[in-house]
């Protein structure tokens, strides 16, 4: 049973369903003296406009500001809201939370973001969750980049040192960055996802190396371990599934356009990992065994930015993920061990003077049947085994802050946020999917959330 829970946990630390929190950092505009329309769609992210996505892949060198604010590299950020499920969760939804209508301070975060020469650049995040009551090290991606001349074109080629996989990706349609970008800890989500939407993103370290050739082509390739228990335990996090055996290949491909006020993208992603399962937070076991996770991934994006009246955007991630729940079987977690699972997100935004954004998305989860790993129990589990889950997602913005001709601009930045999250199927089924009585359309969620970044 742990080792089955084990398998399942990483679903409830992945920044990936509905979606986790992403961040625009105002310490990026005073750098490149830009207001954050120049970068971010809707002007407050994590949506990356094709000036945003090169100054991303130059290592956020990029100078142009101006006084001693634009040396300083520091930012904050924010995040508060309330959550109310179409029906009340048969436990509080958290510790010191109740079952339904919850307000929470989520999260507050502070960024050491900015450049540190012309070739060095990152972002290291350190986050307060007001809903763990916890402090955690959080997103972190340091660069060392470096143009090069060939021929006509520029070859711009460079390492990331991250702490995840896509949490270094610029092209918005991976799980890391892709919409929503802020979403409930206090809701219910499904069990299954890829490993791939965030069962090593947080607890692992990576370093790859890329090349961007004249703007369009896109590569690279590298390798994630996750962190050991001592630093597990001095970052204040986790781990996902269990902890990697060896080191975990990871691969990125796309081609990019960019012409009169468009862009659009293609690309593809590999991940593969060997993984002990986890035993406890900190603490993995592959005596038993090991289980294996290989995903492929296609993705495609399209920004329509025009002169910045009306802005459109469209983007799609389809992942298959193969598995070989080797440990998980030998332990009587899964039957059978052999396991596909597929997740298709599309969505689509319409912002109106990147003041006023609407947003619709579709999330769909399927794969093999397990009854052992996907085991009927309360509000989590699955009548019927199946892992399938599909939800739309539909949210209005306002954003007043963030132009060139703001008040406050860069520092006074405000995201207001309306989501409804409707399931149409969950972990399986519509009605009583976990075998206890509960409806998919029981965990149909409203979340009402204020986003500040200064």
């Amino acid at each position: 049973m742990v080792l089955r829970l084990s398998l399942l946990a990483f679903a409830g630390l992945a920044v990936a369903w509905p979606g986790g929190t992403a961040h625009a950092v105002p310490a990026f505009a005073q750098q490149t003296g830009q207001p954050c329309t120049t970068c971010h769609i809707g002007a407050f992210g994590p949506q990356l406009t094709p000036f945003g996505r090169a100054f991303k892949i130059g290592g956020y060198t990029q100078t142009g500001g101006d006084g001693i604010a634009a040396q300083i590299p520091l930012s904050a950020m924010v995040l508060s809201s309330f959550t109310h499920t179409n029906t009340a969760q048969p436990a509080p939804a958290a510790d010191n939370f109740g079952r339904n209508d919850n307000f929470a301070l989520d999260q507050i975060s502070i960024f050491l973001a900015g450049r540190v020469s012309d070739h060095v650049g990152g972002f290291v995040q350190g986050t307060w969750s007001g809903v763990d009551r916890a402090f955690s090290l959080d997103n972190t991606d340091i660069r060392v980049t470096t143009p090069l001349a060939l021929g006509d074109a520029e070859l711009l080629v460079g390492t990331s040192l991250n702490n995840g996989p896509t949490v270094q990706d610029a092209f918005n349609s991976t799980p890391v960055w892709m919409f929503p970008f802020a979403t409930s800890a206090l809701a219910p989500t499904p069990a299954a996802q890829p490993l791939l939407a965030g069962g090593l993103v947080g607890n692992a370290l990576g370093l790859t190396a890329y090349a961007w050739y004249d703007r369009h082509l896109y590569l690279e390739a590298g390798a994630y371990q996750t962190y050991g228990p001592s630093l597990l335990s001095a970052t204040g996090t986790a781990l996902g599934p269990g902890s990697t055996a060896n080191l975990a290949p990871y691969a990125r491909g796309a081609w990019q356009w960019d012409w009169n006020g468009q862009a659009a993208h293609v690309g593809a992603l590999l991940l593969s990992a060997n993984i002990n399962p986890a035993i406890s937070e900190h603490t993995a076991d592959g005596s038993h065994g090991r289980n294996q996770f290989t995903d492929f991934a296609v993705d495609a994006g399209y920004q329509y930015l025009g002169d910045g009246t009306h802005i459109a955007t469209a983007y799609l991630l389809y992942i298959h993920e193969l598995a070989d729940l080797k440990a998980a079987f030998n332990t009587g977690g899964a039957d059978p061990a052999n396991n596909a699972l597929n997740q298709l997100r599309v969505n689509t935004s319409y912002f109106y003077r990147n003041t006023y954004g609407l947003t619709v998305g579709w999330q769909y989860t399927w794969g093999t049947a397990n009854p052992l790993l996907f085991a009927p129990a309360p509000l989590t589990g699955s009548r019927n085994g199946k892992p399938d889950s599909s939800a739309i997602i539909i949210e209005a913005d306002w954003i007043p802050f963030g132009k060139d001709d703001s008040w406050g601009r860069p520092f006074a930045n405000l995201k207001i946020g309306l989501q409804y999250v409707a399931y149409t199927l969950f972990n399986g089924g519509t009605r009583n999917y976990d075998g206890f009585g509960r409806n998919a359309s029981d965990n149909n969620t409203v979340f009402l959330y204020a986003w500040m970044a200064f």
